[in-house]
């Protein structure tokens, strides 16, 4: 049975370490929370560390300025680790060719230009017909399209069996109360088609292995996953042996009860069968 808890100081002592989500836990895309900056405070102050662990198919500096802005402060967190970072080293290790095709809006375009990295100046954008390879940081315009709009272009690419390199594996994110289609939802399209995905981002294990770097500890090291994503944060957590806390009041409020910051136990066990995962704990919003 996953344990309800009504704030993170509750079990935050157990633990050395927190791999937390952004979206959906720490803000909506539109503003930060102000509770959830309070508990990392809270449990940095008693000597616990923070990374935040983000599927953002962007570069970790782009990441901390869209943060800043959002009224997340520097002392709620140690670090930021990204799935463009992650994703971002295996492309300039050639995984998906040097001559790319890019689906993404142009605010992503720091995924290609954000880096020292000397093996940068390898990689080429080019159209789609001339392509070794496809990398998707997100739809083109993600408040209108959705998978459906990329359907014909997809199948162009599977057609000459190019590589999808996934920069971002979250299917949706909530900005405000606006549900939008990420990268995620599109390397799935492809995978439909017969095509191959490429993920670095969570559930997989690069991203989690880039932020025990990021942070110096080992896999020994009690650490906490906290996220909104069933199949993605918690997922991720599993799958790396680590104990989770679901924020119930993210993508799955809807089928939690009608206080979003109290999850009701039958509704939320009854929703959790369905997925079959089971997190360590549960929250309504990060507190």
């Amino acid at each position: 049975m996953t344990r309800i808890i009504r704030n993170l100081a509750e079990i935050g002592g157990d633990y050395s370490v927190l791999f937390c989500d952004l979206w959906g836990c720490v803000h909506n895309g539109k503003m930060a929370y102000p509770a959830a900056i309070a508990a990392l405070q809270a449990y940095r102050a008693k000597g616990g560390k923070v990374a935040l662990v983000t599927n953002a198919p962007r570069p970790r500096s782009l990441v901390a300025d869209q943060i800043a802005r959002l009224g997340v402060p520097d002392d709620a967190w140690d670090d930021i680790v990204t799935s463009g970072d992650a994703a971002q080293d295996a492309m300039f290790a050639g995984r998906v060719g040097s001559r790319v095709w890019h689906i993404g809006p142009e605010r992503d375009m720091g995924f290609f230009t954000e880096t020292e990295d000397p093996r940068a100046g390898d990689i080429i954008r080019v159209p789609l017909e001339e392509a070794e390879g496809v990398v998707v940081t997100g739809p083109y315009d993600d408040r209108t399209e959705t998978p459906e709009h990329y359907r014909e272009r997809l199948a162009a690419a599977r057609a000459r069996n190019l590589p999808l390199l996934c920069v971002n594996p979250d299917l949706v994110v909530d900005f405000g109360e606006q549900r939008l289609y990420c990268a995620g939802a599109l390397a799935q399209l492809y995978e439909e088609m017969g095509g191959e995905a490429l993920y670095f981002g969570k559930p997989h294990a690069p991203i989690y292995d880039l932020a025990r770097r990021h942070m110096g500890v080992g896999k020994d090291v009690p650490a906490l996953a906290i996220g909104d994503g069933i199949g993605t944060d918690i997922l991720g957590a599993v799958n790396q042996g680590i104990d989770s806390l679901f924020v119930t009041g993210g993508l799955a409020a809807e089928h939690m009860g009608e206080d979003v910051e109290s999850p009701e136990a039958h509704r939320l066990e009854a929703w959790l069968s369905e997925q079959r995962i089971s997190p360590t704990y549960a929250i309504g919003r990060l507190r």
